[in-house]
């Protein structure tokens, strides 16, 4: 299914061109810089497509530069993807937020948490209560990543077999999972976790399909999202960037991962719910308007619309915020003014936030520095695409908002 998008001049939406022409003109020193390669954006207002530009290489080497077929590595772009699938299955009625995870995942009756000692001689103590769904859908499930490098439970992941997901299916993955301690009991914190990982699991338990068989026919195909996937075909190898990190000796960006050798190119055993999809701009975009449509795109119904705005509510407990909450040093979004929904970051404050932008916005971004936002007050979204690991290297996602919301017009 092909789906074309619907575009006006950005003036025809409330934009003004001029100025967002300063968007590629301040970009330019990136680039310039060989800060980053290259980098799309595509803005959306009031349903319409109103202003995307392209700029910069998808590789150094080849000089190839990007554009609007480009295939980019989402990372966390995916949790959304994967929040939105899970609640579909809410929607049929077939789980409740409130339904222990074990429910569905036997390993997870047993959870511990971590209490003292070493990654060879650890105590554990009891969970105050049951690891719930809901806990997975917003971070505060008492899980971790690896790469956090912050405690003795990240250690323990970085140690354990999920480290090597290359042949692991989710299934096996959440049974090892379980064997590991948590960061604190569920509830009791906000920390950035595999818990959209596990919230993949719960889809292929309750559908009764593979994840990636689910997206593809309950979403991708439906949204007209032909280009996101898991996994690059033979055919679509060209159109993928290469992935960089910054050099600490030269400040340049560095190759991390050669889009024409890459681990993704053919099938892969692993569905990352978390982080595992790639995507075009422009398939990204009809996931954002489906969203911003609160459900609905191009005549295809994911979501109820009262299912998105529960989805975009902040779920935290107390109504607190991700920085009332965690000490994680790591989120993909600023931690004070925002909460966090079934899925999404949500601003309940933007001058905590220090951002322009409406409370009630919601948004998140990927490692190698991907992001988007969709602001319903303004009737707004805009999605950034490039490939510069870790997403905290630049500020580049503040930027854009700033730039954004000054050429609002109307």
């Amino acid at each position: 299914m092909t789906t074309m998008l619907s575009t006006a001049t950005p003036e025809e939406v409330g934009l003004c061109s001029e100025r967002l022409a300063r968007i590629p003109a301040f970009f330019q020193t990136y680039l310039d810089k060989e800060k980053v390669a290259g980098m799309s954006f595509l803005i959306g207002r009031k349903g319409k497509v109103a202003y995307q530009h392209s700029m910069g290489v998808k590789d150094f080497e080849t000089g190839s530069p990007i554009d609007t077929e480009t295939i980019f590595r989402i990372y966390s772009m995916s949790k959304p993807i994967t929040s939105v699938a899970l609640m579909m299955l809410y929607e049929e009625g077939l789980f409740r937020l409130e339904h222990d995870v074990s429910r569905y995942i036997p390993e997870f009756a047993n959870l511990s948490v971590y209490e003292s000692g070493g990654i060879d001689d650890y105590t554990t103590k009891p969970l105050d209560r049951p690891m719930i769904v809901r806990d997975l859908l917003t971070h505060t499930s008492g899980l971790t990543y690896g790469f956090m490098f912050q405690n003795t439970v990240d250690r323990l992941y970085r140690k354990s077999s999920i480290n090597n997901t290359s042949e692991m299916s989710l299934e096996d993955y959440c049974k090892e999972l379980a064997k590991l301690p948590l960061v604190f009991s569920p509830g009791a914190g906000w920390n950035y976790s595999v818990s959209t990982d596990v919230c993949g699991r719960l889809v292929e338990v309750l559908s009764g399909q593979s994840l990636d068989e689910f997206f593809k026919t309950r979403i991708f195909q439906p949204l007209g999202m032909n280009d996101t996937s898991f996994d690059i075909p033979l055919d679509k190898v060209e159109r993928f960037a290469s992935c960089y990190e910054r050099d600490p000796k030269t400040g340049k960006a560095r190759l991390q991962d050669r889009g024409s050798e890459s681990s993704y190119i053919g099938k892969r055993a692993f569905f990352s719910g978390g982080g595992g999809l790639v995507s075009t701009i422009g398939d990204y975009y009809k996931f954002c308007q489906m969203l911003m449509n609160r459900g609905e795109f191009n005549g295809a119904r994911l979501l109820s619309s009262s299912t998105i705005d529960f989805m975009t509510l902040n779920h935290l407990p107390g109504g607190q915020t991700m920085g009332e909450m965690g000490d994680s040093l790591f989120s993909e979004n600023r931690m004070d003014g925002s909460g966090f929904g079934l899925g999404f970051s949500i601003i309940l404050d933007p001058v905590e936030v220090m951002a322009p932008g409406s409370a009630g916005s919601y948004s998140w971004g990927g490692a190698a520095s991907t992001y988007f936002w969709i602001d319903p007050e303004y009737d707004l979204l805009a999605i950034f695409m490039t490939q510069l690991m870790p997403s905290d290297t630049y500020p580049m996602r503040p930027q854009l908002q700033q730039l954004t919301y000054a050429a609002i017009i109307d």
